[in-house]
């Protein structure tokens, strides 16, 4: 996991999404996973879930890589999304006819998705930190000691009892 150090701003390559037909939460509920991430963990994350806005956030989270090799000639290992956002679009409304001579609004949201990346290999402001992961399961399953069952069922164990 990478950490930022506390400087000044640096330049960014993005990606932006307009008027996606998908609500803003449902979007913002994918967001939330890959933000922070580096670009190729982001693009297993979105290839492995089972939500229908990951197309169209990978699509322009493969956008904003290819903005970043073009713009400022990086290699696509050293991207991080820096800032990923949702907000809400406009709302596109239509009626549909019911029985009678009525009708009844139909609400289709939209949202606008962007996708901000920096190239870490640009500067020295990212440190490695491997204090964060926590291998405690290492402990747990060395330290157990399976038993040999075949003891139990050859000498017939509970079931001998008449």
């Amino acid at each position: 996991m990478l950490k930022k150090k506390k400087t000044e701003k640096e330049k960014e390559v993005y990606a932006l999404g307009q008027h996606i037909s998908m609500s803003a939460d449902k979007a913002r509920r994918v967001i939330d996973q890959i933000r922070g991430r580096s670009y190729e963990e982001t693009l297993m994350i979105l290839e492995l879930m089972p939500y229908r806005a990951c197309y169209p956030i990978f699509k322009l989270v493969y956008s904003a890589a290819a903005n970043a090799s073009y713009n400022m000639s990086s290699n696509e290992a050293n991207l991080v999304i820096s800032k990923a956002e949702v907000n809400k679009g406009t709302t596109i409304k239509k009626f549909k006819p019911r029985a009678r001579g009525r009708s009844y609004p139909i609400k289709k949201p939209t949202c606008h998705i962007t996708i901000a990346m920096k190239d870490i290999s640009l500067d020295d402001k990212y440190v490695e930190i491997d204090s964060l992961k926590k291998t405690r399961w290492k402990n747990k399953y060395t330290a157990m000691a399976y038993r040999d069952m075949s003891d139990m069922y050859s000498s017939g164990g509970i079931w001998d009892k008449k």
